[in-house]
């Protein structure tokens, strides 16, 4: 049976419910559900870190219950959210990663369930599951990752431009919807789903100086050496020492700031980073000081989240809606704040494993309640269902919380929880592993080829989890037992031996500014101009994403096409989508212009340490790769200054190449291969943040008329 047929039987089932089983229309609580993307425990004031300062989202504890052990599925952006909206892990979601994933939507949801019963949905904010919502009455989402600054989104499908800071405008959208969207004769489940504290930690520019002057402890594990573990920890690429770029540490400018914007930005961060840059620091100086500027910023970002929170809390009350709202405030997962020397998270391991809970539902939470049980976003979507007496489809795959909420933990509840990480090759070079955690141990498999061992932690022994004492004697039963639940616990949950093939976007025919092309699998993103209604970046996903465009009017290009012209001031930023994967190995650009000068980028992804550079030097076009700090260059042999040109450029494991129009193309031997996701971001007509060229270059100076990427190598048009 398809999953849309069994949708459609839930929703009938749901909805013809005798009223004995369903919960009357007046008692049926709302739900607010405030998501936040890389919120670490550690940054709330209410699990008792001593960091920062989060009132609002510490006076909701201090009305409900504070959850210390939530743990989430697969602590990566995508996959978590995946969970949360099916209660299912990522094996029978289907949503396996954050750079080629995309969301089943056809598949049975909560939103989904509580819409059939009778509640208005609604999403505002991230997104990041490449396909279209479903399920929500209203939707209003970030194009992938979104931008801190005057963000583009997609508003029930049709793309809208904000401007402000990504947090307040979410923010404000959702309060929006609360006072003038809303049917106030349905309950309601409302997402609020901020960016932010996601990388790059932009603060809004009212908080740029909230924490200068303060100085952040280090955690005893900032210069952890990796000893007592194996080959993944010692391989990853996600270090605040080595990994950080400038964009991180905001040495240069969000390219998405406006001028005005940018007057406050520039007053803040330009003398000290002139102070930073006469230190000439280096070694562990260095690593403190990026740890400081990383944590600055992170928590400022935290500080608008919070006053998020407050509005919204604030405004439920002023309308009377406190008392039968359940409010929730959660991440997507942990994140590490210097621990091992890490950002980011991807891990089994705790500051990545576990996730802030805090829920608030008057009439059964007791306030100032604390719970060590473990839960997980897995059991979310059966909380919110249980709550509002819709039933629960026996192929989710967790539990509801409802009980455990109301202070009566099931003596069956679990003891035992299991964690799948699968994003590899990719960016922050963390393994592919999976594992079983319980009170006291935590048994991990690296099991790709490559890696294939184990590990055993004590976590009440060794809490920050520095040493594995797999294999050792006198952890033998210990260990013996883990693998025989592990073992039952994979079986339970119907993971596969072996991993099932990860989704593949395919290519959607794009409508407007875009071409279809035959792209067997293998087109990634296609940007033009000609078209009346201009500029639009369309990726695999299908979706139109607006960059960032300076001083950049349409103008006439080739046989009467439209084309963008640029004055060697302005560029074209492109958001991230995770369709734009250079990791896999081979990829190819098109791209056609006539430049007015001799020296400019055309188009530039990634930076100092991976990713790829076609530019113009003295004419030439000229394709750069770099690929863990190694460079390979490679020119065409005649110029193309002021005549219209379509230069070929691509790179797999072995060569790199270039083709001026139909000449025969020039090609070199790859120095090294690229195996890692660039960390930054795209842009046409410039290479911003830490370059890709080995020297600054010039902005790009004439018209561009298309700018295509793909997979492997470049299809034909049909």
């Amino acid at each position: 049976m398809k999953r849309t047929t069994i949708h459609q039987l839930l929703a009938i089932v749901a909805l013809l419910l005798p009223t004995t089983l369903r919960a009357a229309p007046s008692s049926r609580p709302n739900i607010v559900f405030i998501f936040s993307d890389d919120h670490a425990y550690q940054a709330i004031s209410a699990y008792g870190y001593g960091l920062n300062k989060t009132p609002n989202i510490d006076s909701l504890a201090s009305q409900g219950m504070r959850f210390n052990r939530c743990l989430t599925t697969y602590s990566l952006c995508g996959p978590a959210r995946a969970c949360v909206l099916t209660g299912k892990y990522s094996h029978l979601n289907g949503f396996y990663n954050n750079y080629n994933s995309r969301f089943d939507g056809s598949q049975v949801t909560m939103p989904k369930l509580l819409q059939a019963a009778g509640y208005q949905t609604a999403i505002i904010g991230k997104w990041h599951l490449e396909s279209d919502p479903t399920g929500f009455d209203f939707w209003e989402i970030l194009p992938g990752q979104g931008q801190y600054y005057n963000p583009p989104m997609f508003l029930n499908g049709r793309r809208v431009v904000k401007s402000g800071y990504v947090t307040d405008i979410i923010t404000d959208d959702t309060l929006d919807w609360l006072k003038n969207k809303r049917d106030p004769n349905k309950p309601f489940l409302l997402m609020c789903q901020h960016k932010a504290p996601h990388r790059e930690w932009e603060p809004a520019l009212k908080n740029l100086a909230m924490y200068d002057g303060v100085k952040f402890k280090e955690p005893d594990t900032l210069f952890d050496d990796y000893s007592g573990r194996g080959k993944a920890e010692h391989e990853q690429d996600m270090m605040i020492a080595k990994t950080m770029n400038n964009r991180d540490l905001k040495l240069v400018p969000p390219p998405t700031l406006n001028a005005e914007q940018r007057k406050p930005w520039d007053a803040y961060y330009n003398p000290r980073n002139a102070a930073f840059e006469s230190q000439h620091l280096s070694g562990k100086d260095l690593v403190r000081w990026k740890y400081q500027r990383y944590m600055h910023d992170y928590m400022a970002t935290i500080a608008s989240v919070d006053e998020s929170v407050g509005r919204i809390v604030e405004y439920l009350k002023q309308s009377g809606l406190d008392q039968n709202t359940i409010v929730v405030y959660s991440s997507d997962q942990g994140f590490y704040l210097g621990e091992h020397g890490w950002f980011d998270k991807r891990w089994i391991f705790k500051q990545s494993l576990r996730t802030p809970l805090i829920v608030r539902w008057p009439g059964h939470t007791p306030a100032g309640s604390v719970n060590n049980d473990m839960v997980s976003n897995l059991d979310f979507a059966e909380t919110f269902l249980d709550a509002a007496g819709v039933p629960i489809p026996k192929e989710m795959q967790g539990r509801s919380m409802v009980p455990v909420l109301e202070g009566h933990t099931p003596a069956d509840w679990r003891k035992e929880f299991y964690y799948h990480y699968y994003e590899h090759p990719a960016v922050h070079n963390v393994a592919k592993h999976y594992g079983i955690v319980t009170d006291r141990y935590k048994l991990v498999h690296f099991y790709e080829p490559e890696f294939n061992y184990w590990e055993l932690f004590d976590l009440q022994r060794d809490p920050e989890e520095m040493t594995s004492v797999y294999d050792r004697p006198e952890y033998a039963q210990v260990q013996k037992d883990l693998h025989e639940r592990l073992d039952r616990l994979r079986k339970e949950l119907k993971v596969p031996a072996q991993d099932a093939p990860q989704s593949i976007i395919k290519p959607a025919a794009p409508a407007g500014a875009a071409r279809a092309i035959n792209a067997l699998h293998a087109w990634v993103l296609d940007y033009r101009f000609d078209h009346d209604e201009g500029d639009k970046v369309i990726d695999a996903s299908g979706h139109g994403n607006d960059g960032h465009a300076q001083d950049a009017p349409v103008a006439l290009g080739r046989n009467g096409a439209h084309a963008r012209r640029f004055d060697g001031k302005g560029f074209i930023q492109v958001p991230h989508t995770r369709s734009m994967n250079a990791g896999v190995g081979a990829m190819s650009v098109d791209a056609t212009f006539k430049a007015d000068q001799g020296n400019g980028v055309i188009l530039a992804l990634g930076g100092e340490s991976n990713g790829f550079c076609l530019s113009l030097e003295d004419g030439k076009p000229v394709f750069t790769l770099v690929a863990g700090k190694k460079r390979t260059r490679l020119a065409a042999s005649q110029s193309v200054t002021g005549q219209w040109a379509t230069v070929h450029a691509s790179f797999d494991a072995k060569n790199i190449s270039i083709r001026v129009n139909d000449d025969a193309p020039s090609t070199a031997t790859v120095v090294q291969p690229l195996k890692r996701n660039p960390n930054e971001a795209m842009q046409i007509g410039a290479d911003l943040g830490t370059t890709v060229l080995e020297s600054p270059a010039p902005h790009f100076t004439g018209l561009i008329e298309s700018i295509r990427l793909y997979s492997g190598q470049a299809p034909k048009e049909q």
